[in-house]
């Protein structure tokens, strides 16, 4: 059999183009391969399950454009699918005078990218958060908590009842592709497609050159690592608690955030993965460290990052240190509040000359798109982003 369209990637990017496939050509034969035997086993079942309203994105960017529209999309698709989501917003906390003049500026930002965001001052912050400190802070109303996994489960059912198959435990090994197909070696089969999307990602650079192409980027994994609060701290704050972010940080830093489940989660960090995708503390996959460390790339990162880079080790290897960006608005967590929970792998596309990619980057060929780097807020934005695609591969929206 030769489908019409082929999706690489069981995570939520890659189920939300094998959708948009589907709506925008009725009828189409659609086939979603995932290596993994669940769905949403990487990126998207390891985020930390935030709806953002896009506040950070300059105004105007497809970014701030796609977060809007994706955040408004993945609560209309939860209500439409019975998935619980909830609204608590988000506070981003000022600790001193130079984040409340980086809050200033975020507020100018928010007003720009029409998102309904109040000041509050330190007295209104200690009414809203009594265990939260800060001399000011931005409350954003719009910011949700979703099971992102779920959403992948109830993308995946639409694929199916439409017709559409999801393989699980297909790796792919091998990208041929002729004038008239793609066939790609997955899970000891050839799957034929008239069309093919890659959404490999923290693969991409490896399915990109399997396909046959030339990556001016290569993946560099960077660990979000978390911890969990005891149940019974669980109360401890109502509304998601965000730092003020540095500009010349890549990272949003560590933040509290309550979970669908109920839980409360403190994190991530950043630091430097050793493994793909592997999530327990140390992980080392050898052929990953040697790609690393052999990337030029990666030492112009790590040159141009060293304080932050220190700062983020220290963290990881201390739980006190990591403690301390928490009691900055937080001040009566303790030490012993701090629970293990599975860390996060967060796909950095890296340049040759050390650029770190923050937005959507693709490459294509006549008969196949590769999504190679689909930044946060990708899980917000996957509705939209997945249009986007689906227009991209099948001619109806220019590169």
């Amino acid at each position: 059999m030769i489908y019409d369209y082929c999706v690489v990637g069981g995570g939520i990017v890659g189920l939300a183009t094998a959708r948009a496939l589907i709506r925008l050509r009725p009828g189409a034969s659609v086939v979603v391969l995932e290596k993994e035997n669940r769905l949403a086993r990487h990126q998207t079942g390891h985020n930390s399950g935030v709806i953002h309203a896009g506040i950070y994105y300059a105004p105007g960017s497809l970014k701030a454009e796609l977060c809007r529209e994706g955040a408004a999309a993945t609560k209309e698709f939860c209500t439409e699918h019975g998935i619980p989501f909830r609204e608590p917003g988000k506070l981003l906390v000022a600790t001193d005078e130079t984040e409340a003049r980086r809050m200033d500026a975020l507020f100018e930002r928010s007003k720009e990218n029409r998102i309904a965001v109040d000041r509050v001052s330190a007295a209104e912050l200690r009414e809203l958060e009594p265990r939260i400190r800060g001399v000011g802070a931005l409350k954003v109303h719009t910011t949700g908590i979703v099971d992102f996994a779920a959403v992948c489960e109830a993308l995946a059912g639409e694929v199916r009842d439409a017709g559409g198959r999801v393989r699980l435990g297909a790796e792919v090994t091998a990208i041929r592709e002729s004038t008239s197909e793609v066939t790609v070696e997955a899970g000891g089969e050839p799957w034929r497609a008239r069309e093919l999307v890659v959404c490999g990602g923290v693969q991409a650079d490896r399915l990109a050159r399997m396909a046959g192409m030339d990556p001016e980027f290569r993946i560099v994994p960077f660990r979000g690592e978390y911890y969990r609060l005891p149940d019974s701290r669980s109360d401890v704050v109502d509304h998601l608690i965000y730092p003020i972010p540095d500009p010349a940080l890549p990272f949003l830093g560590v933040h509290l955030t309550p979970m669908i489940d109920g839980s409360v989660t403190v994190g991530p960090n950043a630091v430097l993965g050793l493994a793909r995708e592997k999530y327990r503390k140390f992980s080392l996959s050898p052929r990953d460290a040697k790609e690393i460390l052999g990337y030029r790339g990666f030492w112009r990162v790590a040159r141009d990052n060293v304080r932050t880079g220190a700062v983020e080790l220290r963290n990881s290897l201390f739980a006190r240190g990591y403690l301390q960006a928490c009691r900055r608005y937080c001040p009566e967590l303790e030490l012993s509040d701090l629970l293990p929970h599975e860390a996060g792998i967060r796909a950095q596309a890296v340049l040759r000359d050390g650029t770190l990619v923050h937005d959507f980057l693709f490459q294509e060929t006549e008969r196949s798109v590769h999504v190679c780097n689909a930044p946060s807020p990708a899980a917000t934005s996957a509705l939209p982003i997945g249009e986007r695609i689906a227009r991209r591969t099948v001619g109806d929206e220019p590169g």
